[in-house]
């Protein structure tokens, strides 16, 4: 696919990867993803707005081939799926200069080995002309990293994001076309990789509302031409309080667990509360991070398996420790054969979590008639915590 027109001297470069069904060795991309590029050209200068993953750089450089001069490369973000093209570029354009936060000039050293003086440090709110154009470097730490940034072209009002507001998404459609669909990936995406650092977003959401956005180009899925959707929806994700949901990932090994999930979910239910179920034999994690954005409790499922929990239900615990999700209430059921330290050790693991762990529900081999009482109370605890916050 050759580069494609955005605006008057404003265009998409990049790949669609259609085929990439993993990332980071970790992240499901079940609708692939794309790696997008920038290039603007002013009537001085011409700047390439990030690269791709090193693994589409022959398309990156094809489309680059009618490209006589590029003066400037912005690097808004280090990892490789946006820079790692970086040094193939600068054989191609060895007059182009690097623009990057200080803290990436290091990174970029660090994990691409450019050399110091090829890289210039951009100030936080630090223009740059190319005549007839003015892009505008704004700082937005931890978005995911501390060292990226953003860019906005004053005079079209287009903000270059990077990460911010991107989504894992191969289509042909350079802009938005299906919002639906862009919302699912969008939120999985700000699931997956956002949402431990939502405060320090807020603040960057708010940094950007001092400026006028007619577009929206991140470096990963299609384009925003009518924004404030987007927009509206960080807000939500990040500020607003967590939902009446009870997100229950678990494992049964020979159904008992399974028995007290499908009891307890039941009991949610009749209460009015909605629940999502991720069996984690068979989940997707993307779509159970995507989850954790809204829960306002967390009930891990697991039988125990050499005295602990089933790996399946520490590698869920774990997630949702590293994730940090708003949510306000945790607890744990299940089954085991002769004893263990299940809910020990799961509540060890979830010091980064600001919860209030509610008492869990245990049995011995299959669920009696005590433990479904008990599955009643945990019901009622969350009905009635739920409609206290006022959660909905």
């Amino acid at each position: 696919m050759d580069k494609r027109l955005i605006k008057d001297n404003i265009y998409w470069l990049g790949a669609v990867d259609w085929d990439r069904r993993l990332f980071d060795s970790l992240i499901p991309l079940p609708d692939g993803t794309s790696y997008n590029a920038y290039l603007i050209q002013g009537s001085d200068k011409t700047v390439l707005l990030d690269a791709v993953d090193p693994a589409m750089a022959d398309i990156l450089l094809h489309q680059l081939r009618d490209v006589a001069t590029i003066d400037f490369i912005v690097s808004h973000h280090t990892e490789q799926d946006h820079s790692g093209t970086i040094p193939l570029l600068l054989q191609r354009f060895p007059q182009a200069k690097v623009l990057a936060t200080a803290k990436a000039k290091t990174l970029l050293m660090e994990h691409l080995h450019l050399a110091e003086d090829v890289i210039v440090a951009v100030a936080d709110g630090e223009t740059l002309s190319l005549g007839g154009k003015t892009l505008r470097f704004l700082h937005t730490p931890w978005v995911h990293w501390p060292e990226t940034m953003v860019t906005y072209l004053e005079e079209d009002r287009i903000l270059f994001s990077c990460d911010f507001f991107g989504s894992h998404i191969a289509a042909s459609d350079l802009f938005v076309t299906d919002q639906g669909r862009v919302y699912e990936a969008a939120k999985r995406y700000f699931g997956e990789i956002m949402l431990p650092f939502r405060a320090i977003i807020a603040k960057n959401l708010d940094k950007l509302s001092d400026y006028a956005v007619d577009m929206i180009a991140p470096s990963h899925g299609q384009l925003y031409d009518q924004p404030a959707w987007i927009l509206e929806a960080y807000r939500d994700w990040v500020q607003h309080p967590p939902h009446n949901l009870v997100v229950l990932p678990f494992v049964s090994m020979h159904g008992s667990t399974r028995s007290m999930v499908d009891y307890l979910t039941a009991a949610l239910v009749a209460r009015n509360v909605r629940v999502e179920l991720f069996n984690l034999a068979v989940s997707d994690i993307g779509k159970l991070a995507m989850a954790l954005i809204d829960a306002a409790t967390i009930v891990v499922g697991t039988p125990t398996v050499l005295a602990g929990p089933h790996p399946l239900a520490a590698h869920a615990t774990f997630l949702a420790n590293a994730l940090r999700p708003k949510a306000r209430y945790l607890s744990v059921i299940g089954s085991y054969g002769w004893g263990g330290k299940t809910v020990e050790t799961l509540a060890g693991m979830i010091g980064n979590l600001k919860v209030e762990v509610l008492d869990p529900v245990l049995c011995k081999g299959m669920p009696d008639q005590e433990a479904f009482a008990a599955l009643d109370r945990l019901a009622e605890a969350i009905a009635q915590n739920h409609r206290a916050n006022g959660f909905r």
